[in-house]
């Protein structure tokens, strides 16, 4: 059976890095569409970039799904897009920042084709836009 690709909006945000954090996501396919968001005391951007991507994935209810995922994070989409996650991981994360995510985001990445496409962040694209405001939304409980 042919399943429709599905296209994953994420963003991460932090007020003051590292300090309070939260991640956006807006996952579509077809007429389907599914926001998420969670916000942390204490993290960084880069964790919250990284850990949207891996909640849209472990969303998706199939394994094999065709997914396009779009992230302003340059982080995340040159580390797989340009191969360095794989150059991480033979040399077992040695001095690299978050490799429990990294190692989540394998086990998720391993069950699905994606490809991933950088966009400009804060540049009006409306899918970015909204999982900021997710994002912001997710972490401003934690500012004092």
């Amino acid at each position: 059976m042919d399943r429709p690709s599905i296209y994953l909006y994420t963003d991460g945000a932090c007020s003051g890095n590292p300090g309070p954090g939260g991640y956006g996501v807006v996952l579509r396919c077809g007429d389907y569409e599914k926001e998420m968001s969670e916000g942390f005391e204490q993290t960084t951007n880069n964790r919250m970039e990284l850990l949207a991507v891996i909640v849209g994935l472990e969303a998706i209810k199939w394994d094999r799904a065709v997914v396009e995922v779009y992230s302003d994070s340059s982080y995340v989409v040159n580390a797989v897009s340009k191969g360095w996650l794989w150059d991480w991981v033979k040399k077992d994360f040695a001095k690299k920042a978050n490799p429990d995510l990294w190692r989540r985001f394998i086990e998720i990445y391993n069950k699905h084709n994606v490809t991933f496409h950088w966009i400009k962040g804060h540049a009006g694209h409306p899918e970015n836009e909204r999982c900021d405001a997710l994002a912001v939304a997710a972490y401003q409980r934690f500012l004092k």
